[in-house]
């Protein structure tokens, strides 16, 4: 059997187990903006989700009964109708990128990122890590905020000592235990 001229990747799944897998990603990718997943998956993605988008800036009824019967979830689609379809309404396709970003190191499979083409790294990382960038720079710094920073560095070092501390003694009885595990099998 040819892989030529097919449509579908079959990722080695029936097509409940397909379906259920790019639902998934699809889902994934509109509430994040941006997910790591395998080249061929991504590849996959990216046909499935430009088409849901393109369905979606019709902004109807039968848009959204469509797209909830191929997406069964009502935030992604009222996402792609109400937010990403708006987005990209003057855009004549080519929403997503994907971004090749070598291999995974257990089952070396090639990994990418899959986004949005207006997705704002930095955006996301401020909004994740509870930063957000102020407006203007100031010079200076007033002098609570300096204080306030350096309580913070001081309790932070014990906790993060402590937990340094724990995660070597695992290690240590980890290894511990799997050379008992070998000697043993070496016995036997």
């Amino acid at each position: 059997m040819s892989r030529h001229r097919r449509r579908v990747k079959h990722f080695s799944r029936d097509t409940n187990a397909r379906k259920a897998l790019l639902r998934g990603l699809m889902i994934s990718l509109v509430e994040h903006g941006r997910i790591k997943t395998t080249v061929q998956k991504a590849k996959e993605l990216r046909r499935h989700i430009e088409k849901a988008i393109t369905i979606g800036k019709a902004d109807d009824l039968a848009a959204r009964r469509l797209l909830l019967s191929r997406i069964p979830n009502k935030d992604t689609v009222e996402a792609i109708v109400g937010d990403i379809s708006k987005r990209f309404k003057a855009r004549p396709g080519g929403y997503t990128r994907v971004i090749k970003i070598g291999r995974r190191p257990g089952d070396t499979a090639e990994m990418a990122f899959i986004e949005f083409v207006d997705y704002d790294w930095e955006k996301a990382h401020a909004a994740v890590s509870g930063e957000e960038k102020p407006l203007k720079k100031t010079a200076k710094a007033t002098k609570v905020e300096k204080e306030e920073k350096a309580v913070v560095k001081k309790a932070k070092k014990p906790a993060v000592k402590k937990v340094a501390k724990l995660v070597a003694a695992k290690k240590k009885s980890a290894k511990k235990s799997e050379k008992k595990a070998r000697q043993t099998a070496r016995k036997v």
